[in-house]
């Protein structure tokens, strides 16, 4: 499934009533649950589903660093919650390094998701300053990953 579309199903399911959206088509499926906002009544299943997102608070002693120095420059962010990968590979060259100088659409990145691997491209032409995650690291939807200038 295309990237684009499959971050437009996520913004839809975010803003809209729905709580799950499941699509089906010829080259995959894909499920979107919302997690509750304040929903007592359902802690027990959607607390299992993002119990393995959890990292996030081991995340919390990187963002000093970025609040010591301003950001400066365009974030790519994460479209999805996964595993970040800086190749396409174990042992392949990343796709990007500090350095590097990317054109919008090109792969930086890849995003492992229920088990499917989701390329993610630069959403902005520039040179990669600051690369904010760690190989093999838990990410968050919306969570950066790259400045770029």
């Amino acid at each position: 499934m295309d990237l684009r579309k499959l971050k437009t199903l996520i913004d839809l399911v975010s803003e809209s009533n729905i709580s799950e959206l499941e699509i089906a088509e010829a080259d995959g499926k894909v499920r979107i649950v919302k997690a509750p906002n304040s929903a007592p009544a359902m802690p027990a299943a959607p607390a299992v589903a993002y119990v393995a997102p959890a990292p996030a608070a081991a995340l919390a002693p990187a963002a000093p660093p970025a609040e010591e120095k301003a950001v400066t420059g365009h974030i790519v962010k994460s479209p999805m919650v996964g595993t970040f990968y800086r190749s396409a590979s174990p042992g392949a060259d990343s796709f990007v390094e500090i350095g590097s100088v990317v054109k919008s659409g090109e792969p930086v990145c890849i995003i492992e998701a229920m088990k499917i691997m989701n390329e993610i491209e630069a959403d902005s032409a520039g040179t990669i300053r600051e690369i904010l995650c760690e190989n093999g690291q838990a990410v968050e939807f919306g969570q950066p990953l790259f400045v770029i200038e």
